[in-house]
């Protein structure tokens, strides 16, 4: 624990133009993916049939998901639905089978011997549920993103807010990019995971933006990019401690958590890695970039603003 309450002197910004080229080439990489490869899309999206299955023994998941894998319904999403005796099955477009026949095929492959294995339900699952959320998704996206740059304008500087948005911008993209180019199916856990992810960045940022503001008001005879590093070192053992926490607990459920949550597991702990860099190589050079200076962040006194009232 020494290393924590030791101050430390790193020159990160000095990197700062080789992590700008970085980050140029993560997004065009993430925008060329898309356009390339696009996105695994899950079934929330493009639509697809829900199987409910009753069995009268627990049953593994892991060999029901084995034995679709190897059928027509490769890719499918198992898991439990209240009891280890209860199956939910999500599985992707089937032109030609209705939902009897998928209700049939499906017992086929993975019914029990026991006569008392049954397909409780099959539905349809349509992809609206997905295409509302990717709309009202958007506005909700750009709506935070207007009121953050105005909280952040109003409480730091119009260059902070600037920055923050382009961290902010840039660690979902990321994130999307590294599901396209590994063509890891994204459904509605994975969007959710992308918006914890904006939320943990701006908190980092602002931490960082904080100290900031304070030590340009502190450190009178430092420069801005002194002023940056000395801010950045000040929050660090702070971002290493929440960081590595946090990065144990998400590798428990990437390793432990099932398939389930793996997509889950996986989006937060890239958004974990992408956020803290973005903190420090992202929104801070930014906002050196876009020529922030002491005199931005020092309030003008007025005159006879200390005087005394007279009676």
């Amino acid at each position: 624990m020494e290393f924590f309450k030791q101050a430390t002197h790193i020159d990160f910004l000095g990197a700062r133009k080789v992590a700008a080229w970085f980050s140029v080439l993560l997004v065009l990489g993430t925008l060329l993916s898309l356009g390339v490869r696009g996105m695994n899309l899950g079934i929330d999206f493009t639509g697809g049939t829900l199987v409910e299955m009753g069995y009268s023994a627990p049953v593994d998941l892991d060999e029901l998901r084995r034995r679709l894998d190897e059928s027509e319904f490769h890719g499918a999403v198992v898991q439990y639905y209240g009891t280890a005796q209860d199956v939910l099955i999500r599985l992707g477009p089937q032109k030609d089978m209705n939902s009897a026949q998928i209700g049939g095929r499906v017992i086929e492959l993975i019914g029990a011997a026991d006569e008392s294995t049954q397909v409780r339900r099959v539905e349809f699952v349509g992809a609206q549920v997905g295409e509302e959320l990717v709309e009202k998704g958007g506005i909700a996206f750009i709506m935070s993103l207007f009121g953050i740059l105005v909280y952040v304008a109003l409480r730091f500087q119009t260059r902070f807010a600037i920055g923050a948005i382009v961290a902010l911008l840039h660690d979902p993209l990321v994130t999307v990019g590294f599901f396209s180019l590994t063509q890891m199916e994204f459904d509605l856990s994975v969007m959710a995971a992308i918006l914890a992810i904006i939320g943990y960045s701006l908190n980092d940022t602002i931490v960082v933006f904080d100290r900031v503001r304070e030590n340009f008001r502190r450190l009178r005879n430092a420069g801005v990019i002194e002023v940056f590093n000395t801010s950045i070192n000040h929050t660090l053992s702070r971002t290493i401690i929440t960081g590595v926490s946090t990065f144990l607990v998400l590798l428990a459920l990437l390793f432990w958590g099932g398939k389930t949550i793996q997509g889950f597991a996986t989006a937060l702990l890239i958004g974990l890695v992408v956020g803290t860099y973005s903190s420090v190589y992202v929104a801070s050079p930014v906002c050196i970039a876009l020529g922030i200076t002491r005199q931005d962040m020092l309030a003008v006194e007025k005159e006879g603003a200390e005087l005394p009232d007279r009676p």
